[in-house]
């Protein structure tokens, strides 16, 4: 097995885009109890449930917005795994 060390590869970060990637996940929580709304990909069922959980106690209004984004790490332009499809292999 040939195994190599590349050392100095620049490399990228940034969103998901690969085939099935989940877009952004929203969720909202309460402050003032913690209980939070389930996740979704769209925001409005969070919102929903940020708008009936105040309903049903109308002394919680205050909320935090949990946005959830998905990352993946690419080789840049010269590196030398920019033309190989799959994971590079591991050095150990």
């Amino acid at each position: 097995m040939l195994r190599s060390v590349i050392r100095f590869a620049d490399w990228t970060l940034g969103t998901d885009t690969e085939p099935g990637a989940s877009g952004p996940v929203h969720e909202i929580e309460c402050t003032t109890c913690g209980e939070v709304s389930d996740s979704a990909e769209e925001r409005t069922t969070p919102e929903e449930w940020a708008l009936g959980h105040t309903g049903r106690t109308p002394e919680h209004r205050g909320y935090r917005a949990i946005t959830t984004s998905f990352l993946r790490v690419t080789p840049a332009p010269g590196n030398p795994y920019a033309n190989q499809t799959g994971a590079p292999p591991r050095t150990t």
